[in-house]
């Protein structure tokens, strides 16, 4: 009886210990992760000098890299799970936050514990279209949804806390939350919604004292995304990046309706760099324009899908400064890496690639 007992008693300390296994020491389970490895690419291409390099790409769970043989024996093969139709990205953290619409929700990459997870909430937070995102410093994360016609905010730990939304007609499709106000695009009422950040209250229309044919006019706001001093908003409409003060005066715009350089046909996502270069996603041309302070056209990357490097109806572009440490190690040696840029692909391969704006070394 005894030795029955003593049995009973390993048994569950050895369940016991796999289950803490299991929950604490996910990334255990795994090699370290491994991104694609492919030959350079560089922007624009050699004879002239490199200012962009890709990088890799991420389409999936796979980036953790493979099980360990002991998972394995534990758990079985592995279901790699793959990227649906992703569209919006944030970086924050060592994590990246990206909405698929195809599996409505958001998939989670944790580059500092080597995890992938589908945040999918169910009940009053569940998601129907997740279009754009964005992590607070506080790692509250905030959801433009067009398709509930709300912006959904969830705590930094998952939990559903609030919805957001507007009298009318009411489609969210992008938001960002700079110091105590959270903004957001709808194009359906042709303006920007402002929000007082912790009471959720509606502070202000933003750049709606213009009218149709007026050059502030916004005829269908996309994307935003905003500095210090300008607010910067894709004109899906018009075809446009339009620039306004922080007081929703407009100053200027960039490109216009065309295939030449710097105009756009299907202008979407955009991002600014600390020395306020602007960087453009468009759909129609497959790729990311990049304009300097002056508004000037200085390269462009990506393109029509044809191998790694190229776009597929791209989406979303950010910037990031706090997260290079993971992509060095694929930075040409003749360069250094300032920045990464990184962008959604709703089609392809190739979901999310990874650029480096590099300088040679001296």
């Amino acid at each position: 009886m005894n030795n029955i007992k003593a049995k009973r008693c390993l048994i569950v300390f050895l369940v016991a210990t796999l289950a803490l296994v299991m929950n604490s020491c996910e990334r255990a389970l795994h090699r370290p992760a491994k991104f694609k490895k492919i030959e350079t690419v560089l922007y624009p291409p050699p004879p002239d000098t490199a200012h962009m390099q890709y990088l890799t790409s991420i389409s999936g769970s796979d980036f953790m890299g493979k099980r360990t043989k002991f998972a394995t024996f534990v758990l079985g093969a592995e279901q790699i799970s793959q990227m649906v139709k992703p569209y919006g990205i944030s970086m924050r953290n060592g994590k990246l936050h990206i909405c698929d619409p195809g599996i409505a929700g958001i998939e989670i990459l944790d580059f500092a514990n080597n995890t992938y997870k589908n945040f999918t909430p169910g009940s009053t937070g569940q998601m129907k279209s997740p279009l754009n995102c964005y992590v607070a410093k506080n790692d509250y994360l905030y959801v433009s949804d067009p398709g509930r016609h709300e912006l959904v905010i969830y705590d930094s730990v998952g939990k559903y806390i609030h919805k957001v939304t507007d009298t009318g007609e009411f489609k969210p499709t992008d938001v960002m939350v700079y110091e105590n106000e959270i903004w957001v695009t709808n194009p359906d009422n042709h303006r920007i919604n402002v929000y007082d950040r912790n009471t959720l209250q509606l502070i202000r229309y933003f750049a709606n004292q213009y009218g149709v044919g007026d050059d502030g006019f916004l005829y269908s706001p996309y994307n935003l995304f905003i500095t210090e001093d300008i607010i910067y908003v894709t004109d899906f409409g018009d075809f446009k990046i339009k620039q306004y003060d922080r007081t929703g005066k407009f100053i200027t715009a960039v490109g216009s309706y065309g295939t030449g350089t710097g105009q756009f046909v299907r202008p979407k996502g955009i991002a600014v760099d600390k020395e306020s270069n602007l960087f453009v996603v468009d759909a129609g041309f497959e790729n990311v324009q990049m304009f300097n302070k002056k508004n000037q056209l200085l390269m462009f990357f990506g393109g029509p899908y044809k191998g790694p490097g190229d776009m597929w109806l791209p989406a979303k572009v950010i910037v990031d400064y706090d997260n290079i440490s993971y992509f060095k190690k694929y930075v040409d040696p003749a360069y250094e890496l300032n920045y990464i840029v990184i962008v959604s692909n709703q089609y392809g391969p190739d979901k999310i690639n990874v650029y480096g704006f590099i300088t040679p070394k001296k």
